[in-house]
Order: C-alpha cells, then sequence, then structure tokens
C-alpha cells in the first residue's frame, strides 16, 4: 500500500475514532454514565477501578481504547506490515484524533461564544427598542 493511500486512511479512520471518543465523554446522550464514572473514578478505593472509570471521562484516554477496537476490525497500519506498522498506525491514529476532537472543541466554544454575543445585542436592543418608546 502507497504512503498516500496509508496516510489518507489515517485521516478518515481517525474521523469516528474523535467522534465516539468525543461523544461518551462530552454529549448528553451518555451524561449519566459519565457522572457515574466520574463518581467512581474519585471515590473507589483501588487505584485500578479508579483508573478504569477514568478512561470512560477523559477523551484523550478513551480515544486510545477506541483506536484499539478499529486497529483490530480494519487491521489498519501504518508504514510497515508487521506489528511496528500497527503500533506506530495505532498512536498516529490518536493523534490525529485528538487533533480533530481539539479543533471540534475549539469551534464549539467559538460558536457558544457566538450565539451570547448575539443574544446579548438582542437584549441590548430590545431595552433601546422600549426607551425609544
Amino acid at each position: 500500500m502507497t504512503l498516500t493511500t496509508q496516510i489518507v486512511e489515517l485521516l478518515l479512520l481517525a474521523l469516528p475514532i474523535a467522534s465516539i471518543s468525543w461523544t461518551i465523554t462530552h454529549e448528553d446522550v451518555f451524561r449519566e454514565p459519565r457522572e457515574f464514572c466520574q463518581r467512581k473514578s474519585q471515590t473507589c478505593r483501588r487505584l485500578l477501578q479508579r483508573k478504569f472509570f477514568y478512561i470512560f471521562i477523559c477523551e484523550y484516554c478513551l480515544s486510545h481504547y477506541v483506536t484499539i477496537f478499529f486497529l483490530a476490525v480494519t487491521r489498519y497500519k501504518l508504514l510497515f506490515d508487521d506489528w511496528r506498522g500497527y503500533l506506530i498506525g495505532g498512536f498516529a491514529l490518536v493523534w490525529i484524533a485528538n487533533i480533530y476532537m481539539a479543533l471540534f472543541a475549539h469551534i464549539r466554544l467559538d460558536v457558544k461564544k457566538e450565539r451570547t454575543e448575539i443574544k446579548q445585542a438582542e437584549k441590548k436592543l430590545e431595552k433601546e427598542n422600549k426607551l425609544a418608546a
């Protein structure tokens, strides 16, 4: 497989990894299980238990496990055709997926900021209209 094909696959495979990791760790559909994991990650007595539950609240941590799943399903390898390809491909997928998640977080923050500014501008216009009337 050519390097160009491998890079295209890397960029494409990282999308569902980022999407799954982000959805589980941030979106409301998983809020209750995430809150449960948050509590368990702070209150369990055993270190392994705390770390296990922490996986489900950290997008970076979870992306490693989602990547392992995708490597098993797709058999994606980067640069080498043996175990080294899986290792390099896995870490590259995690890295790209986390770049995608960081970009998405930045875009969401910008959208939220714009919505807040619009609401403030609308309230200001309403006050001005009431004063003018």
